[in-house]
């Protein structure tokens, strides 16, 4: 029979007609099921097909969700007319699951009472609030030039080895640790290494019970990694909506997102737009993104790792993310190879709440003074590269060595690094880090070596760098 009702859900018996690595065609004879619905077919039904688009009145078009190997042209497949649905609950905190909520920590699948769609529309705009609330980390740099709103989208910019995925985990380290509400880590594209390393630090950091993670591996299709985000996101919408609890979600990598995309477009037949990607990016961006909100209830709060092709922000990828976001933080290859970490670039790095009615009057001044000083050292640099520094008026000297101590005191010892450092992590209050800054600006500290104010924390560790450094001299 192709069309029956077991379990009060319809089922769709069809074949498959064409395999196209991981996108599927299939004839339904009678009657189509809808778009997101899942399918299945192979040995024991393991492959999971979902969904997206219906070709005509018997044919649909699918996307794998796990291996298609062994699939064959009119091979059975059997659909459904129900979505993915994922477990959500308190009993996730602490776990780790995959795309369609199945545990992957090795422990039991925990039991769930509800179940819901991971296709879910935003909430609408009636309900949405927004607040004017910076939401501190501890991290200098972010904290002074780029500050994070509460309930906004904040991205981290930059290319390959630049430390996106280091100031990520020490966000997660600074900030579980003192959040009241549930985190949520959604990995699009990691490495199997990286998904574990970090489970281990947050459990080894007793913060792993406030946690729930989700991964679509980098070794899984890219139907996964293109559908992971949203099984997060329906897991912060519970937390937000039934337990009005307050999410941070943290999501490494956007980039994946968008090549997953990317690869299903290409495979589906669609021509590309600019530089390869599918025409559709701006599309699946935006119902990914527009789900992050506040509501009157709780809200969440979104940091976001982009990969930067090859450096360029002005990658079709970089643009489209940055158009939804209240912060951007760019990380800079050339401070990462100075030795300059967190690699934030000052310059490029931007925030909404830098606004003096937001921040206060005495943070918004001192960041434009620092922003203003490491510009005028940025043109700087070229004079002094052809004819030296000597050969600058005296009020041009006096901006580069602020302008050098500044870029030194922004550095930081991170938690998450302190076995490869060997330095103990800092975090810092925003008033420390607004007046270290006032005081380098104030050249206070035009006496003390450029060192003393590399990696540490607070302004009132200066004194000690400072006779450390002198004792390195001496030696």
């Amino acid at each position: 029979m192709s069309y029956k009702k077991a379990n009060s859900k319809a089922t769709f018996e069809g074949y498959i007609k064409a395999v196209r690595n991981t996108v599927v065609d299939i004839y339904y004879p009678h009657g189509l099921p809808p778009v997101h619905a899942l399918a299945r077919a192979g040995v024991n039904n393991n492959t999971i097909i979902e969904v997206i688009d219906h070709l005509d009145t018997h044919r649909v078009r699918g996307i794998a969700l796990t291996p298609t190997a062994g699939l064959a042209r009119d091979d059975r497949i059997t659909g459904t007319n129900t979505p993915i649905k994922i477990p959500v609950g308190k009993n996730l905190l602490g776990r780790m699951f995959n795309v369609f909520g199945e545990a992957i920590d090795g422990l039991p699948q925990p039991e769930a009472s509800t179940y819901r769609s991971i296709h879910q529309s935003p909430i609408p705009l009636s309900q949405r609030v927004t607040s004017e609330e910076v939401f501190f980390t501890g991290i200098k740099a972010i904290d002074l030039l780029a500050p994070l709103e509460r309930g906004g989208k904040a991205g981290l910019f930059g290319g390959a080895g630049v430390g996106k995925t280091v100031v990520i985990t020490e966000l997660i380290n600074n900030m579980v640790s003192r959040h009241k509400g549930v985190s949520i880590f959604c990995g699009i594209g990691e490495r199997c290494r990286e998904g574990e390393e970090l489970h281990r630090e947050m459990k080894d950091a007793g913060v792993l019970g406030n946690t729930v993670m989700v991964f679509g591996q980098m070794n899984e299709s890219p139907g996964t990694r293109f559908r992971v985000g949203r099984t997060a996101l329906t897991m912060a919408e519970y937390f937000r909506d039934d337990q009005e609890q307050d999410v941070l979600l943290l999501i490494d990598n956007i980039f994946r997102f968008i090549q997953a995309g990317m690869e299903l477009s290409g495979l589906m037949g669609r021509m590309p737009s600019r530089l390869g990607y599918q025409p559709t990016m701006g599309t699946e961006l935006a119902e990914l993104e527009e789900r992050i909100s506040s509501s009157k209830k709780a809200a969440i709060t979104s940091i976001q790792a982009v990969y930067v092709p090859a450096d360029d922000l002005t990658d079709p990828a970089a643009v489209q993310t940055f158009s939804h976001l209240s912060s951007s933080i760019v990380l800079s290859r050339k401070m990462a190879s100075e030795g300059l970490y967190p690699a934030i670039d000052p310059l490029e790095s931007k925030s909404m709440m830098l606004n003096p009615r937001i921040v206060g009057q005495r943070h918004y001044d001192i960041a434009r003074e620092v922003r203003r000083t490491l510009s005028a050292y940025e043109e700087l640099k070229d004079i002094i590269a052809m004819l030296g520094i000597e050969e600058l008026t005296r009020e041009d000297r006096r901006t580069v060595y602020r302008a050098r101590r500044l870029e030194r005191f922004l550095t930081q010892p991170f938690f998450t690094t302190r076995h490869f450092t060997g330095l103990d992590g800092r975090m810092v209050a925003i008033e420390e880090t607004q007046d270290g800054c006032d005081r380098i600006l104030n050249d206070e500290f035009a006496d003390i070596p450029e060192g003393a104010l590399y990696m540490i924390g607070p302004v009132s560790e200066v004194k000690v760098a400072s006779s450390q450094t002198e004792d390195d001299k001496g030696v």
